[in-house]
């Protein structure tokens, strides 16, 4: 999508490391937007981002068109149930779009392995559904030094926003229940909470005693910017 930052670079470094050959994207995929408004004010700067993936070592470099990606007569993926909650439910029709954009990755580029990030971590389990025989590999969340996990959207906090956005990964590394998790976001009045649960990560249900991977997922708005953040819990839940 472009709007490259230092967790894009970490993505394709780690790629680096299972191939010579690395091959990266900058398309801003219609599909993943609500409007029209939304898909024309999402930030673009091919040059900083052209800079950005060259410095972290990609090899190969595209950026379709619409018309390549999207040719008349293509298949368009549903991502199913899990995509209509958590950050489907925010964002209709959004991983859908995902997935659609991705299948079509895959098939032009047919790559043996593929990185995505464990920051969006629906779009990640999303995205192994489809993979077939391509091997997913997981990158860690990129995080500044204060905990807050990189985004392009970081920069349209305020100073305030900024500190106030703190509170994410206070809560996810000091919980150690979902009401816990909710009680350390609600100390944040500038937070609006859309949703902070602990779920089994491979049906996204919420959590049980008895649930054997547990991640808490976290999303709201500061500042009228939306963030995201989640994090294995372990032996927390």
């Amino acid at each position: 999508m472009g709007a490259l930052h230092a967790g894009h670079a970490s993505l394709f470094a780690l790629a680096k490391k299972y191939s010579s050959d690395v091959v990266a994207s900058i398309f801003v995929n219609p599909l993943q937007f609500e409007n029209q408004e939304d898909l024309a004010q999402y930030p673009r700067t091919p040059d900083i981002d052209i800079a950005i993936a060259e410095a972290a070592g990609v090899t190969h470099l595209w950026l379709p068109t619409q018309a390549e990606i999207y040719p008349d007569g293509y298949l368009k993926k549903s991502a199913g149930p899990i995509g209509d909650i958590y950050e489907g439910k925010s964002r209709p029709g959004h991983f859908d779009g995902v997935l659609t954009v991705v299948n079509r990755f895959f098939e032009l580029l047919k790559p043996k392995v593929a990185i995505f990030g464990e920051k969006d971590f629906q779009q990640l389990q999303l995205i192994k559904t489809i993979a077939g025989d391509i091997e997913i590999i997981t990158a860690p969340t990129i995080r500044e030094s204060d905990g807050l996990a990189l985004s392009s959207r970081n920069v349209r906090l305020s100073e305030e926003g900024r500190n106030a956005a703190q509170v994410i990964y206070r809560a996810l590394t000091q919980a150690r229940s979902e009401s816990e998790l909710r009680e350390i976001l609600a100390s944040e009045s500038a937070l609006t909470v859309d949703y902070a649960d602990f779920i089994d990560e491979k049906t996204f249900a919420h959590a049980q005693s008895d649930t054997r991977e547990v991640r808490a997922i976290v999303a709201g708005w500061i500042n009228g910017v939306r963030l995201i953040d989640n994090m294995a819990m372990g032996n927390r839940a």
